[in-house]
């Protein structure tokens, strides 16, 4: 319970900024407007315009209820900053402020944003999604929520894939929801409900508040008839995508994926996704990631420059070793294969995956500089539906698997590299991946060696090759059992061949007799 006080401790200090005269860089800053309007509240236009020095940002602003209009602001840049008002409501027009940003606190690197074909956070931290799935966790309820977040900090995952609208499953959902009733029973689809936003805001920044990234997911095939929330008019969908935007766009943890299996969600006509997507990148002044996910090997045109990355759902790539590496060729930017099976035991073959197996499809697309997301689904007991599966898939709450423990490990073994990871030579050796000059690492995944002859080729993807005469260093991490051993002997370079860099004296690392295996070269 105490991380949800930490969370709703969170949402204040965004909500109270006004009262405030200093915000940390990408912070919330919130101006808070009452004003009475006739009509309806949520069609009245509201915006502001930060200025600082010669940075200029424009944000669109949003009605919360209660006759209360708020503008929020992520300021880029320190320093201060002064904002002007403008709507055609007199009470809300050419409202004047100011406020310092300052220097961020410890942790808060600023959004996520794509670095050729990786990222990085906006101070330049190198940021590495190894992130799971809870789909519907923020709707069913305050403790179990309150469970989730304490589950991610345990686990080390650093970014989830969760559903703004509710999930048809069969759980007792809060009696809130995103649009209020009219008289007949039917939505309101141009009037949202404050309340439904409020608590999804909770939940957004208690993930905030312990280094998570929220990839929120803003459409899904999921509704089974119950709402009909995926079946709106385009002018609805429109619409809520510009309200969504205003709300959460200055929560610098925001990602935007526009849906998961968009070609399941039958109500929405393939063309509009598109709409979408420049609605979405519209709305947001800070260009949040974004993009969109299809079912099995139903690839987007993630070409166009509107997404940030490929968000893909395709085991394919990550079975073998070096496969995932094609699909980065293509796209040129970050990919995630954010769904690649799931470690559970539920009666579908997307589901049985052992702990082993899901972290093993994770390596191999990290070896080739992709990424990839994990779920987990259980049932109480294997071979019971998929529909009654009580598992953190579909609500969140706690792990029961195994890969999950491995994480922080994992995490480790990245943060520890010099550069992001790639195949030193690729469509020609699909096991050794390169991090910068002098820095290897080669995975084995489910195959048992007794050996590895030190054997390196000599193209080092963009970074320097390595030449005759370095001295090198092998630890053995047993990715499974997350133990690091150092290899005892130092290698030493013998002169490059045409493709190929041994050591000198064909020296070799003697391996142990068991599977999951990454070694760790450094150059001395």
């Amino acid at each position: 319970m105490n991380r949800l006080l930490l969370s709703l401790s969170a949402l204040l200090f965004c909500l109270g900024a006004l009262a405030q005269e200093r915000v940390e860089r990408w912070g919330c800053y919130e101006i808070s407007l009452p004003a009475a309007v006739s009509g309806n509240p949520f069609d009245v236009a509201l915006s502001a315009t930060f200025a600082s020095g010669g940075h200029s940002v424009t944000v669109r602003g949003f009605y919360d209820g209660d006759g209360v209009f708020r503008i929020r602001f992520m300021p880029p840049e320190e320093g201060r900053w002064t904002y002007v008002t403008a709507s055609r409501v007199p009470a809300l027009n050419r409202k004047r402020g100011s406020f310092d940003c300052v220097a961020p606190s410890a942790g808060n690197h600023g959004p996520v944003e794509p670095d050729g074909r990786h990222f990085r956070y906006a101070d330049g931290t190198r940021y590495y999604p190894v992130g799971t799935t809870a789909y519907d966790w923020m709707h069913v309820g305050d403790e179990a929520a309150a469970q989730t977040v304490e589950s991610l900090r345990e686990s080390g995952f650093n970014k989830l894939r969760m559903l703004f609208f509710l999930h048809n499953l069969p759980v007792e959902y809060p009696d809130v929801y995103p649009f209020v009733r009219k008289a007949d029973g039917s939505w309101d689809y141009t009037r949202f409900d404050p309340a439904y936003f409020h608590y999804v805001e909770r939940r957004l920044l208690a993930l905030q508040a312990i280094g998570v990234e929220a990839d929120l997911i803003l459409f899904h095939p999921y509704d089974g008839g119950r709402w009909g929330f995926d079946r709106m008019s385009l002018e609805a969908n429109l619409r809520y995508l510009s309200y969504i935007t205003a709300r959460f766009s200055a929560f610098r943890h925001v990602w935007w994926s526009l849906a998961n299996e968009w070609d399941g969600v039958k109500g929405i006509p393939a063309e509009d996704w598109d709409r979408f997507a420049a609605a979405v990148s519209a709305g947001d002044p800070y260009h949040h990631l974004l993009s969109i996910h299809g079912y099995t090997a139903t690839y987007y045109n993630y070409f166009d420059p509107v997404f940030t990355h490929a968000s893909i759902q395709d085991h394919g790539p990550v079975l073998e070793r070096g496969r995932a590496h094609t699909v980065s060729q293509i796209y040129k930017k970050p990919v995630l294969f954010d769904e690649v099976c799931y470690e559970g035991n539920v009666g579908s073959r997307w589901g049985w995956l052992s702990g082993q197996e899901m972290l093993r499809r994770m390596y191999n697309g990290l070896m080739c500089g992709t990424y990839v997301t994990h779920a987990e689904t259980f049932n109480a007991e294997a071979g019971t539906s998929a529909e009654d599966a009580n598992n953190f898939l579909a609500y969140g709450r706690t792990f029961r698997g195994e890969s999950w423990k491995r994480i922080k490990f994992l995490r480790a073994v990245l943060d520890d590299l010099p550069n992001p990871p790639g195949l030193a030579d690729h469509n020609w050796d699909e096991y050794t991946t390169t991090a910068g000059e002098g820095c290897y690492l080669i995975y084995f995944g489910n195959e048992i060696r007794s050996e590895w002859v030190f054997d390196l080729p000599v193209k080092n993807g963009p970074w320097a090759r390595p030449q005759a005469g370095e001295k090198y260093r092998v630890e053995i991490l047993d990715t499974w059992n997350m133990t690091v051993t150092p290899c005892p002997v130092v290698f030493e370079t013998a002169a490059p061949g045409r493709y190929r860099i041994r050591d000198k004296e064909g020296r070799s690392v003697r391996l142990p007799d068991t599977p999951y295996l990454l070694l760790r070269i450094k150059k001395i």
